[in-house]
């Protein structure tokens, strides 16, 4: 049986011990203190929080930091990504995705969702790694190789199928201008008759929105809803374009958008999700990086504060997301889906997050407004997940064979290294 007994951790200014029984919290409270056999961590004060969830994602991207980083998104995509992906082989995304957990272990995330290509690769890797993870292969079409794209990604659901109990499968159709109408309703049946979720990239530029008017007569959500994709177990990455009806559609439907802002910032897509309107009509939100290859961080701290600085300045308005609201939206507490932060009581997963409270960023002021303005990944002093230590001290065991094998991964592709 897999135990795990923290002591002196700061919880709301009260000193608390935490005991973590097969994965789930079995005791929490100033009276709780480890009993014999438990792993044991001695917190010394440290604050104790719950774990990040970076909500859209492409983790084998590591390999491409850097490439191409100064073409907006669609030039991006075409001369840069796409082509070298279709050089992707199991062992670059492996490896690729074993650099990306390394990363958001030592910034405090312990959940992700992911689109990319070998997800099989992807799931072996989030397993090696600890961590938690809901991961689809993108659907393409764009070549007219309908039939191809639903075999292999029925083939992909179906090995996911036997993933461990952390990891979830998904569809990923990847967007509306890169998948035919033919196949994002055949998307939307397999995710509801398989009972999964379904992740796709909408309204991350103003081009995508007039594309969409042109050819369909309608804005990109209500387009997916016609196709039937619109319901609980959406979750929609960008958003930055999205209309005033078309958020009080997503929330009819109780989807869930993810910003994305600091991709959104470095590819000028020219906006910023319209948060103030998303929380007025009910929508679900939670925040990802996007991929190494787009942001180039996948520290989902660094990125909250942009997402919150962005909001008041795009907002004209100091008052329009308060720290402990933009913290909530970093956990998953605000977008159930996600999969994120649930209260740390007894029988919640043992998921959370020791600071270094005597930190510079940390020291002095109110705890989730220095982690909203003041910190970035580096505080993080340990990673649990399922109550298994994933980073203690700051280290993550591994993390120098894990870079070396991703260098060489990345030389095969032709990435400068």
């Amino acid at each position: 049986m897999r135990t795990l007994a923290v002591t002196g951790a700061s919880l709301d200014g009260e000193t608390i011990g935490v005991r973590c029984v097969e994965g789930t919290i079995a005791a929490i409270g100033p009276d709780v203190v480890a009993e014999a056999g438990d792993e044991t961590i001695d917190a010394g004060g440290m604050p104790l929080v719950p774990t990040l969830v970076n909500g859209h994602t492409h983790a084998a991207m590591t390999l491409f930091r850097g490439y191409g980083g100064d073409l907006p998104l669609m030039r991006w995509l075409e001369e840069k990504i796409w082509p070298v992906e279709a050089k992707l082989e199991a062992e670059d995304v492996y490896w690729g995705t074993r650099l990306a957990c390394a990363e958001m272990i030592r910034t405090g995330t312990g959940r992700f969702w992911d689109m990319y290509w070998q997800p099989e690769a992807a799931a072996r890797a989030v397993a090696d790694a600890g961590m938690r993870a809901t991961i689809g292969g993108p659907l393409f079409d764009l070549d007219g190789r309908t039939a191809e794209a639903q075999a292999r990604v029925s083939a992909e659901l179906d090995a996911l199928a036997g993933s461990p109990d952390a990891i979830d499968a998904a569809l990923a159709p990847h967007s509306i201008y890169a998948v035919s109408e033919e196949l994002l309703r055949w998307a939307g049946e397999q995710a509801a008759e398989r009972g999964l979720a379904l992740q796709i990239h909408l309204s991350e530029t103003g081009g995508e929105v007039t594309d969409c008017l042109a050819a369909h007569g309608e804005r990109p959500a209500a387009y997916l809803d016609r196709l039937g994709l619109l319901g609980e177990r959406t979750v929609l990455a960008h958003g930055v374009w999205l209309d005033r009806a078309e958020l009080e559609l997503i929330a009819a439907r109780g989807a869930t958008v993810v910003a994305n802002p600091v991709a959104n910032m470095k590819l000028a897509v020219g906006g910023v999700l319209p948060y103030p309107a998303a929380r007025q009509a009910g929508v679900a939100v939670g925040l990802g990086t996007d991929g190494a290859g787009s942001n180039d961080s996948l520290d989902l701290l660094s990125d909250l504060k942009a997402f919150a600085l962005a909001q008041r300045h795009a907002a004209g308005d100091a008052t329009v997301i308060p720290a402990s609201e933009a913290l909530e939206i970093a956990t998953g507490a605000r977008a159930p889906l996600l999969g994120g932060a649930k209260p740390l009581n007894v029988g919640a997963p043992a998921d959370f997050l020791l600071l270094r409270g005597d930190s510079p960023e940390l020291g002095i002021g109110d705890l989730a407004s220095d982690l909203v303005y003041a910190a970035s990944g580096s505080v993080v002093d340990t990673t649990v997940v399922a109550g298994r230590v994933l980073m203690r001290g700051g280290a993550v065991e591994g993390t120098a064979e894990i870079v070396a094998r991703a260098r060489e991964r990345a030389g095969r592709l032709g990435m400068a290294i």
